[in-house]
């Protein structure tokens, strides 16, 4: 197994989270973005203002790692105009995933209609420019039965809107990681919210974001059916290390 291409390299501090300058930080995610191309990840994932450098790194490189991004990030609270406008600069910017977080308090109190329009129009957006969609769902929000009804809606408007043979480019993703959860619960994957969204939201794939902390639990969710796994420290799952990071 090329555990690699399962993995999404991601940095997603701000230089106020990470307690650095815009200087510094922009040398972090320049360092992650040219890791990712060495090591030949299937992805990096990174903050919307950082794209058009990540495409110009990959180009210069050769290099057929793809960009990611997060849209409406961490909250999810945008509306669908910002969103929109938000992806479609990053599109412009060179962007070939999207990652969009899912208006995950709106669903809770029961604004389906809002959920189930934005699914349909940034996936429509992301897919009129050949690009995948991935929708974030932030399991640590959510109940047991609203992990599967959220994992369930979205294929449904998918399956409605879309033809089959674009099932496999709209995911559903688990996590921001930037989720404050109480008691230090876990605010990322697990092997229970996964096996849930695997089970709803197929036919579509879905991506553990977050909590997968070594190369074990990266081959255990992979042996489960997940796609693709996000994480903040790659490197070390793919060297069989245990990850030191909080994502």
């Amino acid at each position: 197994m090329n555990i690699k291409q399962y993995l999404d390299s991601t940095y997603l501090k701000t230089a106020a989270q990470a307690g650095l300058t815009e200087k510094e930080n922009n040398s972090v995610v320049e360092g992650f973005i040219q890791e990712a191309i060495s090591e030949g990840f299937k992805l990096i994932m990174i903050r919307p203002n950082q794209v058009k450098t990540a495409a110009q790194m990959i180009a210069k490189a050769d290099s057929k790692l793809l960009v990611g991004t997060v849209i409406s990030f961490p909250e999810g609270t945008n509306s669908l105009e910002e969103k929109l406008a938000e992806a479609q600069k990053a599109i412009e910017d060179g962007v070939d995933e999207l990652d969009y977080v899912c208006n995950y308090e709106a669903f809770k109190r029961g604004e389906i209609d809002l959920v189930k329009e934005e699914v349909l129009q940034g996936t429509k957006l992301a897919f009129d420019h050949h690009k995948v969609a991935k929708w974030i769902i932030e399991v640590a929000a959510l109940t047991d039965d609203q992990i599967i009804q959220i994992s369930a809606l979205i294929k449904n408007v998918i399956m409605a809107n879309f033809k089959e043979d674009c099932y496999h480019n709209v995911f559903v993703k688990s996590s921001t990681g930037f989720y404050v959860t109480e008691n230090n619960k876990p605010n990322g994957a697990t092997k229970h919210t996964v096996i849930m969204m695997l089970e709803n939201a197929s036919p579509l794939p879905v991506k553990a974001a977050g909590g997968v902390r070594t190369y074990e639990e990266a081959e255990e969710m992979i042996q489960l059916g997940v796609k693709r796994i996000g994480t903040s420290s790659a490197k070390a799952i793919a060297n069989g290390e245990t990850a030191s990071g909080g994502y």
